[in-house]
């Protein structure tokens, strides 16, 4: 019976093991377009089970989910759908450029790049904004937020001293502080971040990763929910000030992705892809010279056991069913930022406009 009892063990032990085992593999994205408005330019967007919410170069909005996206092109006018609605913040009379936005049970996070940052909440019974942080700096530039959960929150920014901007909020976004760069990494000259795709930042339980690019593109992480902070250097491309990470994903507390490359130069595919096992620590380069060049978003299928990922930019959608080994090319249609709904849907967002993304067989 012993002897019965350790082999079983031993049998089921390795069953855990086994490669994991998707039973569609992706072949084709099926575009449906949410709303279209040529003034549009979208990097951020979040939803509920209600709202799909994105902020604009000139305004915030929300577009119901309830109803089914049945949208003639040609008779389309944002301004007049009922369940369409804008949101215009001005600063001194002129409107503020959002790139950052989060929901978070029900009450909508915003923040504004460049100079004077402003970060708003809005109440989940309320439309009307709150300013709940202000920054002003010649050099304040904020590129991406996210939550730990309800209470606790953080968003990062370019630096505006000789370390990244970092503000956390700890109840529930009504009050921000920044970070001393005494408690934080050195930034080494021209590293910055991008406000591509409001991806900067991936959180899994207290872990933190956040992505730095320009002149260096270095990972910074924090075990404890920005409690403490360390860096770790990563093989992207870097050197210049539109090359590095544009954007990361973390699977579980070891596995995570990274994309970049240089916008200026989207075709190539050298030195812009990296993914890691442990953590963040170490980062290895993947498909280099093959698969995507420059994406500005990357993120992870859900339920996927960290194998499958979809990259976009203006570039157009690719995907892989290996970690990041190889890739598709799914579509040429140019995207800023993704986020998954489930294992085959998605909502993506760029120029002009913002769609829902099925992916299949």
């Amino acid at each position: 019976m012993r002897l019965f009892v350790v082999v079983l063990c031993f049998i089921m032990f390795n069953s855990c093991k086994e490669e994991y085992k998707r039973s569609i593999n992706v072949t084709k994205v099926i575009i449906e377009p949410i709303f279209v408005d040529s003034t549009l330019s979208v990097r951020a967007i979040d939803f509920n089970d209600e709202y799909l919410y994105y902020g604009s170069s000139d305004h915030i909005g929300k577009r119901g989910l309830n109803e089914e996206f049945k949208i003639n092109l040609s008779e389309l006018n944002v301004s007049s759908n009922k369940n369409h609605f804008k949101h215009i913040l001005n600063y001194e009379e002129k409107p503020l450029h959002f790139r950052a936005i989060k929901e978070v049970e029900g009450n909508l996070f915003i923040i504004s790049i460049a100079n004077p940052a402003r970060l708003y909440k809005i109440y989940r019974k309320s439309d009307k904004p709150k300013l709940v942080y202000e920054e002003v700096n010649e050099k304040v530039f904020y590129d991406s937020m996210d939550f730990w959960n309800d209470q606790e929150g953080i968003a990062i920014g370019d630096p505006t001293d000789n370390c990244m901007s970092i503000i956390i909020t700890r109840d529930g976004g009504n009050t921000w502080t920044k970070l001393s760069c005494e408690d934080l990494p050195k930034t080494r000259e021209g590293e910055a971040a991008f406000a591509a795709s409001d991806t900067n930042i991936s959180i899994v339980g207290d872990h933190t990763w956040v992505a730095t690019g320009g002149k260096a593109s270095r990972i910074l992480y924090s075990p404890n929910k920005g409690k403490t902070w360390e860096v770790f250097d990563t093989p992207i491309i870097q050197g210049t000030a539109t090359t590095g990470i544009y954007s990361l994903d973390f699977y579980d507390e070891q596995n995570g992705f990274a994309i970049g490359g240089d916008y200026t130069k989207p075709n190539d595919t050298l030195n812009n892809k990296i993914r890691t096992s442990d953590g963040g620590k170490t980062w290895q380069i993947v498909a280099n010279g093959k698969g995507p060049g420059y994406r500005s978003c990357v993120q992870y299928i859900p339920n996927s056991n960290g194998k499958e990922l979809v990259a976009i930019g203006f570039k157009g959608i690719d995907y892989s069913n290996d970690s990041g080994d190889s890739w598709t090319h799914l579509s040429d249609e140019g995207f800023y930022t993704i986020r998954f709904l489930n294992d085959s849907v998605a909502y993506a967002a760029g120029n002009g406009r913002i769609s829902k993304l099925t992916f299949r067989e």
